[in-house]
């Protein structure tokens, strides 16, 4: 047990304070304090010792410098059974301080409401996370609370042993706060890295909120949580079971495809993190049936997401297969209160998500891959028409429709696609031939279009006999990234059967 006779607190988060001074006081707890903390203090009524008279030292630089005296680290950094530490404390006529309170300026919420350098500068904090790492390091003999989350476990701690605090209790306050600093500094670094657009710095440090632990991860035994850069998910359930590793995998996956297409269009059914149905066509109904009608099987089971509120018509035909989860840019009143009567359907109201993150992460072992997104948006200039025969244009935005959902099936891909909807879709194959025939083999067992069916393929074609297969399967216009020694027997092929053929300057590898 040690004692606490005396505590600094500077806090940018000043709540519940009321109720810590209180059990401070109990205690007959010295306080010294400063500037805003300080007042607050004195506003509550309780006895403070203001920083400047402890040290002896004004506050300077605009209060740039105020806690960074020798007074106050001596007091938290001093080991109390070494006798040269005590010795040194004498002799200077410095005094223990046995408990840091601290939290600091607000450098993460200042980014999201300015872009202005200054002011964002100004808030990076560097007396309070230096008291924090002093007293952290020293947990033998000082107590350390970084949030006002914490008064409630340091008050019933203080009460538990009359003034004092456990070993294990600072012990587990030090391992808080130098994450607590380490999460802070991170966010800094991250700041200076994205002004100078250096995505891949010498050290990269990534941090994150824990958001919910998850009942597992893939698999029962295996176990998983969820974080976020930010405080809380950009997603909100409004329904059903809680979210499993899955779901949540199954859901970032629908939404990067939903919402990359247009405003307010469309929807994705996705079953283990794969497309298995894409429709953009304007009737919400309409756009559901049709893409459910891709690959009806697949579908069981998976997750619905929406680029557009929910509203009761669509609700009752979700309603009719069994999905895991629906998402929409939320959902009307009689929509939500249709398919809440189904207490384990999760629904997730997506109208603030927004896939904008620039990098992408991928771990093995202690190593970690990093690339930016595969967010780039088409333009006509990123395509050539390399075959004789044009496209009409409805082929042409059939064409840009397919290659778009092609970014995101694993490859190799191959998108079918008519009248605005996927009709087939061929991926994570080791063979692009094999994908070719997955989604020939999808669309012939479900969908048989009677309009002009197109194909997209996330690279190109090697050899002539995907793109023979494909055509011989009733595929009139083909779209693929160039870069094949045999680019030009492909061209030949298409002008010989006359098929429509455009080259992508781009590629859309997914692995």
């Amino acid at each position: 047990m040690k004692k606490i006779r005396r505590a600094l607190i500077s806090v940018s988060d000043k709540k519940n304070l009321k109720s810590l001074l209180v059990s401070l006081k109990k205690f007959k707890i010295e306080i010294v304090s400063s500037g805003g903390t300080y007042k607050e203090i004195k506003k509550l009524k309780h006895v403070c010792t203001e920083l400047s008279n402890y040290t002896g030292s004004e506050e300077i630089l605009g209060g740039r410098v105020k806690t960074l005296h020798p007074k106050i680290h001596a007091g938290i950094l001093n080991k109390r059974e070494n006798k040269l530490h005590q010795k040194d404390l004498i002799n200077n006529n410095y005094e223990n301080i046995d408990l840091v309170i601290v939290n600091f300026y607000p450098f993460e919420e200042t980014l999201k409401s300015t872009i202005n350098h200054k002011k964002i500068i100004e808030n990076i904090d560097i007396g309070g996370p230096t008291l924090v790492r002093a007293a952290a390091k020293n947990y033998n003999d000082v107590t350390i609370i970084t949030s006002s989350s914490q008064y409630k476990e340091l008050i019933n701690e203080l009460l538990k042993f009359k003034g004092s605090t456990s070993q294990k209790f600072r012990q587990k306050m030090s391992q808080i706060a130098f994450t607590e600093t380490a999460y802070y500094d991170s966010v800094i670094s991250n700041y200076f890295n994205k002004i100078i657009k250096n995505n891949f710095p010498k050290k990269k440090v990534i941090y994150g909120n824990l958001i919910e632990k998850l009942r597992y991860g893939e698999n029962p035994h295996q176990e998983s949580a969820i974080y976020s850069s930010n405080k809380s998910l950009s997603i909100k359930q409004l329904n059903g079971k809680q979210l499993s590793y899955n779901n949540y995998n199954d859901i970032f996956a629908a939404l990067t495809i939903s919402k990359s297409l247009p405003k307010n269009t469309g929807l994705a059914i996705v079953k283990h993190a794969t497309p298995c149905g894409v429709s953009i066509l304007k009737n919400n109904v309409e756009c559901y049936n049709s893409a459910l009608v891709c690959d009806p099987i697949s579908a069981f089971g998976g997750v619905v997401s929406c680029n557009f509120k929910i509203r009761k018509k669509l609700a009752v035909e979700l309603s009719k297969l069994f999905l895991e989860v629906i998402i929409g840019n939320n959902f009307d009143a009689d929509a939500l209160k249709f398919l809440k009567k189904k207490k384990n359907l999760r629904l997730i109201d997506a109208s603030n998500f927004y896939p904008n993150e620039l990098l992408k992460f991928t771990s093995a072992n202690k190593n970690i891959l990093i690339q930016s997104e595969d967010n780039k948006i088409f333009t006509k200039n990123d395509f050539k028409i390399v075959s004789k025969k044009k496209p009409t244009k409805s082929q042409f935005n059939d064409l840009m429709f397919a290659f778009n959902v092609c970014k995101y099936v694993k490859s190799n891909a191959i998108v079918l696609a008519s009248n605005k909807t996927t009709v087939g879709i061929g991926s994570g194959q080791p063979s692009r031939l094999d994908s070719c025939q997955i989604a020939i083999d999808k669309m012939k067992k479900f969908t048989n279009p009677t309009t002009d069916i197109v194909a997209a393929s996330d690279a190109f074609f090697p050899f002539i006999d995907g793109i023979e297969k494909l055509i011989n399967s009733g595929v009139k216009a083909v779209i693929q990234p160039s870069g094949s020694i045999n680019d030009k027997k492909i061209i030949k092929f298409a002008n010989e059967t006359g098929t429509v053929l455009i080259f992508s300057k781009t590629r859309h590898f997914k692995h």
